[in-house]
């Protein structure tokens, strides 16, 4: 099993997936339901810190009075 830390956003979404899966069919022994839980809660905050870089990263891009883009702006999401 790969570090957590190393799993690309889309590897850790599957992966998050699949834990949820797990743990929603019940055939899952208690012990490691533990274990599978707190892997898929080190997957979502994995996930949550990608698209939060992702959303950083995002620009829009603003328009001159005449209607052409002229540069960009940091994304906001307000």
């Amino acid at each position: 099993m790969k570090p957590v830390a190393d799993l690309s956003f889309e590897d850790a979404l599957r992966e998050l997936e699949q834990v949820v899966g797990q743990l929603e069919g019940g055939a899952v022994d208690l012990e490691k339901s533990i274990a599978i839980y707190e892997r898929g809660a080190e997957l979502k905050k994995h996930c949550e810190a990608k698209l939060a870089q992702a959303q950083a990263r995002i620009e829009q891009i603003t328009l001159a009075e005449n209607g052409q883009p002229d540069g960009t702006a940091p994304f906001d999401a307000q």
